[in-house]
């Protein structure tokens, strides 16, 4: 971000909000001179639908997805688990998947933070609205545009609204197929610090959001089916849908860490 007139220092420059129907001018494509050059240097935080869709792509496991292209860290305030894409170790930290004339060789099914750009998203009292699952049912989330100093993809004359390019981008059905991690991680933000969690409760997050695999075979072949209750259904949706696996796997967290949602403890007879 550039200093404004008025002397403002740049960490003291607020972005400007927009909303689904601002128009901003942007276009990125293998003739911009700039073209790759976001790809390097980069930290991207992948989520769980991110993961689910590049590791099919690839014809690996999520397991071995994660052991080969990612990093794994503590989300300080949240306390839980995150994965960020592990970069090359050449000069310009590189994602793994760029190259300088090809462009990205995972484009289709590229992460959400890499659909997103230049865009970034925010909300005023998100913490407080808990209840509203995607962005787009956020009367309270607005946009920004990120604009680095290498990135010439403003001065090309394509236009969109951020619905539009959303839309574009295919980040709308990326936004509803994680909202129930976000709403993990938000939900846990609000949690006071000092309740920390227990190293098999982080365990068991990451687990359920980032190795899809494993969880299937957690959920069918461990004692899980004993001790909750899961209709019918459901287990042959999960047994067969990596997303509705997903879904799943999102609302048992909710009901273990929170105490809600319809996943419930078996009664003992």
């Amino acid at each position: 971000m550039q200093n404004t007139t008025d002397d403002k220092t740049t960490s003291e420059v607020i972005p400007e909000q927009m909303g689904y129907n601002t128009r901003f001018q942007f276009q990125c494509h293998k003739g911009v001179k700039c073209f790759t050059r976001c790809c390097r240097g980069i930290d991207i935080m992948l989520t769980p639908y991110d993961i689910l869709t590049m590791r099919k792509h690839l014809n690996i496991t999520s397991e071995e997805f994660l052991a080969i292209y990612t990093d794994i860290h503590l989300l300080e305030k949240a306390d839980l688990p995150v994965v960020t894409l592990k970069l090359l170790d050449d000069d310009q930290k590189s994602c793994p998947f760029v190259r300088d004339k090809e462009g990205c060789l995972v484009y289709e099914c590229r992460p959400s933070a890499c659909r997103y750009y230049p865009l970034g998203m925010g909300s005023l009292s998100y913490a407080n609205e808990l209840s509203k699952d995607t962005a787009k049912d956020n009367d309270d989330a607005f946009f920004f545009t990120v604009k680095e100093s290498h990135c010439f993809g403003f001065e090309e004359k394509k236009e969109w609204s951020v619905a539009d390019w959303r839309e574009d981008q295919g980040v709308n059905i990326r936004d509803e197929a994680n909202a129930g991690w976000t709403d993990l991680i938000v939900r846990k933000k609000s949690v006071p610090m000092s309740i920390k969690l227990s190293e098999q409760s982080k365990q068991m997050f990451f687990l359920a959001c980032y190795n899809i695999d494993k969880f299937r075979t957690f959920v069918f072949e461990s004692s899980f089916l004993e001790k909750f209750d899961v209709d019918p259904v459901t287990l042959e949706e999960i047994r067969h849908d990596d997303v509705k696996l997903l879904r799943f796997g999102f609302g048992w967290l909710k009901s273990v860490f929170f105490k809600e949602g319809e996943i419930k403890i078996k009664q003992q007879k």
